[in-house]
């Protein structure tokens, strides 16, 4: 579904991510692991339109992605909840969603979407006339991920779900990953995380300044001593 060939992307004249080459197949929960300023947020970022490459290609369902504008690329089918949620503190909930929506016109359709989300996070339901500001972290975090949903995307990216959230809240969150990948979501996952991350994860890469070091199926990388080291507190 997603190839990202020997992408580079800089900040001024810093390299942020040096060459990177990985794909995600359709249907997969594929995550990237590493500590910060590894480029997990940037690459996210490239491929959502946000920032331009250096040089590089990205393709999404046999096209090619990059280069266009981040409207665009949400129109292709791909939508990203960003890190810190990024989202309209004095808008109340519901028009939170329905800018997660702003590209269709198909509104018997997101109004369902938006009933979607209110299946998958009650509470939004309950408290959809109040403003974003008023939530907790971890409703902040499920309205961002709704947001995100009212796109119906084909690829949902998510950065860092779980931060600053209790360990009952990423639960939660990490549930609804997996509710969402039954459901035919594809999905890419950068989360400081790296048990939840791995325990859910078909696949993942470890980035180390800007670069991959190495990457095998998520089960494998939970066994692997690197991993367990670096990650996982293991000695």
């Amino acid at each position: 579904m997603l190839e990202v060939k020997q992408m580079v992307v800089a900040y001024g004249r810093v390299n942020a991510v040096k060459g990177i080459s990985f794909t995600v197949e359709k249907g997969q929960v594929v995550t990237l692991l590493g500590t910060n300023g590894a480029g997990k947020s940037t690459t996210l970022r490239a491929i959502s339109g946000l920032i331009k490459l250096v040089s590089g290609e990205i393709w999404f369902e046999g096209e090619r992605l990059d280069g266009l504008a981040a409207h665009k690329v949400v129109e292709r089918g791909i939508a990203q909840s960003p890190e810190g949620r990024r989202l309209f503190r004095q808008m109340t909930v519901e028009d939170n969603l329905k800018l997660g929506a702003y590209s269709r016109k198909d509104g018997t359709a997101v109004k369902a979407d938006m009933d979607r989300v209110y299946d998958l996070f009650p509470v939004l339901g309950e408290r959809r006339q109040e403003a974003a500001g008023l939530f907790s972290g971890g409703e902040q975090q499920m309205l961002a991920i709704g947001r995100a949903m009212m796109s119906r995307p084909k690829l949902l990216m998510l950065d860092e779900p779980s931060m600053g959230l209790s360990p009952i809240m990423t639960q939660t969150i990490m549930t609804t990953i997996r509710e969402l990948q039954a459901e035919g979501v594809t999905i890419l996952l950068v989360e400081q995380n790296a048990q939840a991350a791995l325990s859910l994860a078909d696949r993942g890469y470890v980035l180390e300044v800007g670069q991959i070091m190495f990457s095998d199926s998520g089960r494998a990388l939970l066994g692997d001593d690197r991993v367990r080291r670096a990650y996982l507190g293991a000695d």
